[in-house]
């Protein structure tokens, strides 16, 4: 059964696993200096800087193994004033609804589907305000006290972060001949005669469904050349839920095994008996119907 992740760093500290957590934060921070998403500076008279802290969370694969540890460094954005340290915030983002549609569309036209994921996302996006926050605790520099971060780049936890990263993305992907879905803008398409490809953009993971390997190529290598791209392959485990394919009798199914024994564990009923859900044969053709109209 799965362990919960730490809340705090004394946590961590304290965790069998706190290693791999040290090693996470290590990994983390050189991020953020390496893409100079900060500059120390002294605080200016009569501001106060936002807080931050740092979120653990352990990533897993398709069956619950652990895959690696994820320590992410977020501003206490609940601390910004509006008008001040942000103006706008709203950013769309892809619905179950839609991920389900094209999930549909995969099984149906038999199409590749794979999974790529943006490393530290919101770092690709400019802000325009001026932020002052705290050093990140545990990496406190040995310059004055007073010395705080000057966000140059937008972080998570920012009320502005979100809307800053799908500004960039789209601008970017745009560009290389993409079209925004009238109904949801974080679904995106692209034709060149016969073959197309879907991409779907949920925050910072990337589907992509398309019927033709060498178009989905062409995508990944554009990705990877604007972002730091993790490419995952074959999609088996997306936000998560679990992707079963059988593509020679073209069914696709969708669990979240991992979740409903999260929340049983929680409850305490982990040693409950499982019982089947039949589903009504009516039922079950109305999909198939709808996708014949297509």
């Amino acid at each position: 059964m799965m362990e919960d992740d730490p809340v705090t760093i004394h946590q961590a500290m304290q965790d069998p696993n706190s290693e791999k957590w040290i090693e996470a934060m290590n990994e983390e921070y050189k991020s953020m200096q390496d893409n100079k998403v900060w500059e120390l500076v002294p605080l200016p008279e009569g501001v106060k800087p936002i807080g931050c802290k740092w979120i653990f969370k352990t990533k897993r694969d398709s069956k619950g193994n652990v895959e690696r540890y994820k320590a992410r460094l977020v501003a206490k954005g609940y601390t910004q004033k509006e008008g001040i340290d942000f103006k706008e915030t709203f950013s769309p983002v892809s619905s179950k609804d839609s991920f389900r549609t094209i999930m549909a569309l995969v099984a149906h036209y038999d199409l590749e589907l794979h999974q790529m994921d943006v490393k530290t996302a919101f770092l690709n996006g400019n802000i325009d305000e001026t932020i002052y926050m705290v050093q990140p605790e545990n990496f406190v520099s040995e310059e004055p006290k007073n010395m705080v971060c000057k966000l140059t780049k937008s972080i998570y936890g920012l009320k502005q972060a979100s809307r800053q990263w799908y500004h960039k993305f789209h601008q970017v992907i745009i560009s290389f001949g993409f079209e925004t879905n009238v109904v949801e803008d974080c679904v995106y398409h692209k034709f060149s005669g016969s073959r197309y490809i879907f991409l779907v953009l949920y925050v910072d993971d990337i589907l992509l469904a398309t019927n033709n390997i060498d178009m989905l190529h062409e995508t990944k290598r554009f990705l990877s050349k604007n972002f730091e791209m993790k490419d995952l392959g074959d999609a088996s485990f997306v936000l998560g839920i679990q992707i079963h394919r059988d593509r020679s009798q073209s069914i696709l199914g969708l669990s979240q095994r991992n979740y409903i024994d999260k929340v049983l564990k929680r409850f305490g009923m982990q040693d409950c008996k499982a019982g089947d859900t039949p589903v009504l044969r009516e039922t079950s053709s109305v999909l198939i119907n709808v996708l014949k109209e297509i």
